[in-house]
């Protein structure tokens, strides 16, 4: 798309914006607010360059009259190709993700329970880094390991500002490998094990339309650590996609309602992340990264305890603060993948 034609668009969004009846539609009018929010530094670099461009060009004739322009026209030349550059910037292609809240899901994998301890930090380390950019978190679905870390845990992130939670987390799905000496290791011997973090944008009901009779929906007795019952009602809930065969279940709430909503959040999140990819070669490969078997041969980071050391190894990307990352420190990590990300944009659009 031209700078003409998304000049068009975002005069029809505004439009758009000032009808009071668009409003009377929510999901409409966010989707809408979402996209003008997307053009406006677009739209705004353009005009201002557009005028530093004019201003210039006045300068310049005015230049050999009076030497005070002559200076003008040598500062603004100096603005013209910081401005081009960061349009751009803005003019490669988003992510049309990346304004969206995610559903995360992490999984011990190899490694028995000190996996699943490893699979508690994890889940630790987004919580605390939600905290610290002022995000929502809300856990949907956890099942608990006897010494207190998690076989599989599912949390939603939800972002305050425009900025989406995939924009800065959708580099997270992978195979997480930790090197450290388990709580159940007498001899004090370093062991390596993994856990899985798998992220899906959250697809809200407009996004994947799921016909009601492709369901098959199983209830059955909620559980908690050791297999103990922890509810005298069959709450939880277990729904199968049957034309994909995609499962989602949920046992986290007592309401076999509340159980049965959360599901349908994973599912058409599992869904559209699938759509997405059988209809875009692209998206697979930017989700190449994402976990298949949870083993240490497919990882994508590695946390060291005894040197305190995080390595993302699709960046290379080292760092020895591991203590201030599983507090919730990402920032670092997570401009390292987004710099790549930009690096790869700008050399495909070059």
């Amino acid at each position: 798309m031209n700078l003409d034609e998304l000049l068009s668009e975002y005069a029809e969004l505004e439009l758009k914006l000032a009808d009071p009846t668009v409003h009377a539609h929510p999901a409409q009018a966010r989707t809408f607010g979402r996209r003008y929010a997307e053009l406006t530094p677009i739209i705004t670099t353009y005009r201002e360059l557009e005028g530093v461009q004019n201003d210039l060009d006045t300068a310049r004739e005015l230049a050999s009259e009076d030497e005070a322009f002559a200076e003008e026209a040598k500062e603004l030349e100096g603005r013209v190709p910081e401005l081009e550059d960061k349009l751009r910037h803005l003019l490669i292609p988003r992510d049309p993700n990346d304004d969206k809240d995610i559903i995360m899901e992490i999984k011990a994998g190899e490694g028995g329970e000190e996996s699943a301890l490893f699979a508690g930090d994890l889940l630790r380390m987004y919580l605390r880094y939600a905290e610290r950019v002022g995000w929502k978190t809300e856990l949907i679905d956890a099942t608990h390991s006897d010494l207190g870390g998690y076989k599989d845990v599912t949390v939603a992130l939800k972002a305050r500002g425009d900025e989406g939670v995939w924009s800065r987390l959708k580099f997270e799905g992978g195979v997480h490998r930790v090197q450290r000496v388990p709580v159940t290791e007498s001899q004090g011997r370093i062991h390596t094990s993994a856990a899985g973090v798998l992220v899906y944008p959250e697809a809200e009901e407009v996004d994947v339309q799921v016909d009601p009779n492709d369901l098959r929906i199983d209830v059955y007795r909620s559980s908690g650590p050791g297999g103990q019952s922890v509810n005298t009602t069959d709450s939880a809930v277990r729904i199968t996609h049957i034309p994909t065969g995609v499962v989602a279940s949920c046992q986290n709430e007592k309401s076999q309602l509340q159980n049965k909503e959360s599901a349908m959040r994973i599912l058409r999140a599992r869904l559209q992340a699938i759509a997405e990819e059988e209809a875009n070669a692209a998206a697979m490969a930017e989700r190449k990264s994402q976990i298949r078997t949870v083993d240490r041969s497919e990882r994508i980071r590695t946390y060291n305890f005894p040197e305190n050391r995080i390595s993302d190894h699709r960046v290379g990307f080292k760092a020895y603060n591991l203590d201030q990352v599983l507090d919730g420190d990402l920032t670092a990590v997570i401009q390292s993948l987004l710099d790549a990300e930009m690096a790869e944009k700008l050399a495909a659009h070059s």
